[in-house]
């Protein structure tokens, strides 16, 4: 899963937050400086990964994808599904997307300051830019999926994996709506992180 739906995973508080981000950045190695509600924030992050990462209809989706972008594919699927997040947030959240963001803004920019400084500068930049809003179209999904592959370190050919899902966006949107609500029910399930109060 992707930043926004790691954050709609996590308890509205800024130490869920920034643990539920923080297995992004190196969070196991964090483990010792951090205080228990952001650990529980960020054994959530590791939990929603697993469960993603081993559902059937997951891998299944990574067929969607031209074979020489494959081995890439589990990062289109975690992006374009914050972009189908976004499409259906009123199918799944209360609150208007525009409120979660500025509320969970707040709440990630009041951890600054103890993140790790690849953290803080994606966290300024998500804050600063709204990447979420960049997501809201396949155009926006596509330059995010070209930025990743032109940061990773070795020549690849994971750019223009979004013409794999222009293809067959209709297939990878019904997979989302099947899986997400799973996913819900897991963390829900599984309780690692206590209700705000």
């Amino acid at each position: 899963m992707n930043y926004l739906a790691h954050l709609y995973l996590a308890q509205p508080t800024a130490d869920s937050f920034y643990g539920n981000l923080l297995g992004d950045f190196g969070g196991k190695r964090q483990v010792k400086r951090i205080a228990l509600p952001v650990k529980r924030g960020l054994e959530n992050h590791y939990l929603v990964d697993k469960f993603t990462d081993n559902d059937p209809a997951i891998r299944q989706a990574k067929d969607y994808f031209a074979a020489k972008r494959k081995r890439f594919a589990g990062i289109a699927i975690d992006v374009l599904f914050d972009h189908f997040l976004i499409a259906h947030w009123c199918d799944f959240h209360e609150q208007s997307l525009s409120t979660f963001k500025r509320k969970g803004f707040q709440l990630l920019n009041a951890r600054i300051a103890d993140m790790p400084p690849r953290m803080q500068r994606t966290v300024i930049s998500i804050t600063k830019n709204d990447w979420f809003k960049s997501y809201e179209t396949l155009d926006g999904v596509g330059l995010a999926l070209d930025n990743i592959a032109d940061n990773i370190r070795f020549t690849n050919s994971f750019s223009g994996a979004v013409e794999d899902i222009h293809r067959h966006y209709h297939e990878l949107n019904t997979v989302f709506l099947d899986f997400f609500p799973r996913l819900i029910n897991h963390v829900e399930q599984n309780a690692l992180e206590q209700p705000a109060r």
